[in-house]
């Protein structure tokens, strides 16, 4: 079934039409992966507690509604229902029924106790994909434990390696981006097709049980490896170095590239400088190395240098403010940001990073005001009548707005 406000040619582009998606998720980790669903076309109804997810009062807002949750969220149904109450949580199950995925992104637990977990929901609808996303996963000692991204950072040796990494020593940076978030929302959404597709050749549904944990210590790559044999001397640490207005990186990864870039900035003596002649010597030389660069860098503008290095073939960027790259012509040409408004108030959200050629993948205009979609919601699946509705919002099972 299309999502409301989807139908229409248009819709019959979106690769997820006819697949429903109940959301229990809030804040950042689950809203991400079942805002990637809406993209795609799937109808999200988004379960939530009288009082929202909290979320919906964080800063910034535009005509009284957050876009950091609007960028999370947009494209979903808003449904209110208290779980906490028992004709709430028998509403929930009716729904869950008539859906193909649920997620949910508490602590291990939570679900069952409402009696929403997969395996008391899979009895009744045993084609459903149910997404568990927590901090530490489903099992193991840890499984029950609270936790946030930034605690999964420290606790990943993501931080300790970061920090490794800054030379510096002494207490770790402060935290403000939530990788392990991001990177639980997109291999959820990706396990998510998988089972989808699976249960198109089997006929059945499954449980999927995504750890942020797992996810950020799957990112350590190279630590995990040099954890379990530590290399002879220190990592090339990839290093900005200063430019005439400030900072630029170049990535000067490959032989190829080393040589071009010295001959670029008037060191052709480097090509045959035995302290630069392999890789074990280039890392020995590191420091001596972002010396020579900076020597030329430091002349010159970070536009400059980046449009010198980048036509010569040697990966270089200048550092960007956030707003800067919002308002770059080649993210423009990317088609990367939506447009989104609320009583005209206008912002911008970022589309899905990737493009299908037959299929469309944007944000959607629709904003969800809490429970905004309650009454259609439970008319359409559950075929409520107004006085049945009526009742439910008197006893504060619902909300409607």
């Amino acid at each position: 079934m299309l999502s409301k406000g989807e139908s229409g040619p248009d819709s019959l582009r979106d690769p997820l039409a006819g697949i429903r998606v109940l959301d229990f998720t809030i804040v950042m980790s689950g809203p991400m992966c079942t805002r990637a669903l809406a993209d795609a076309g799937a109808d999200v109804i988004k379960v939530e507690a009288p009082v929202g997810d909290v979320v919906r009062a964080r800063a910034p807002h535009r005509g009284g509604f957050s876009t950091y949750f609007a960028a999370m969220n947009c494209g979903k149904r808003s449904t209110v229902i208290d779980l906490q109450m028992e004709e709430g949580k028998r509403l929930a199950r009716e729904l869950a029924q008539h859906v193909d995925i649920v997620v949910e992104n508490f602590r291990p637990g939570v679900m069952t106790r409402l009696g929403l977990d997969y395996d008391s929901l899979s009895r009744t609808n045993e084609r459903l994909i149910y997404c568990s996303i927590s901090g530490f996963g489903q099992h193991g000692p840890m499984a029950s434990a609270p936790a946030y991204a930034p605690v999964i950072h420290a606790w990943s040796g993501y931080e300790v390696a970061h920090a490794e990494y800054q030379h510096t020593g002494g207490r770790p940076s402060n935290n403000g981006i939530f990788i392990a978030d991001v990177l639980g929302a997109a291999h959820a959404a990706s396990a998510i097709q998988l089972a989808l597709f699976d249960r198109e050749r089997t006929g059945c549904g499954q449980h999927i049980d995504v750890s942020l944990l797992d996810c950020m210590v799957g990112m350590l790559v190279y630590e995990m490896q040099a954890a379990q044999f530590p290399p002879e001397g220190r990592r090339q640490v990839y290093q900005p170095v200063r430019s005439a207005d400030g900072y630029v990186m170049v990535a000067a990864v490959t032989p190829r590239n080393l040589e071009v870039l010295f001959d670029v900035i008037g060191y052709p003596q480097g090509k045959t400088d035995p302290r630069f002649a392999d890789v074990r010597s280039k890392e020995a030389n590191w420091d001596v190395l972002l010396d020579i660069i900076e020597a030329w860098t430091s002349q010159r503008s970070g536009a400059e240098c980046e449009r010198i290095l980048m036509k010569a073939g040697v990966p270089c960027a200048r550092y960007r403010a956030v707003g800067d790259v919002m308002q770059d012509p080649h993210i423009e040409a990317r088609d990367l940001l939506a447009e989104l408004s609320n009583d005209g108030n206008a912002f911008k959200v970022a589309n899905a990073p990737y493009q299908l050629s037959r299929r469309r993948i944007v944000a959607r205009r629709k904003l969800p005001n809490l429970g905004g979609d309650t009454r259609d919601v439970l008319k359409q699946i559950l075929g409520k009548s107004d006085d049945e509705l009526d009742c439910l919002v008197q006893s504060g099972v619902i909300r409607v707005s």
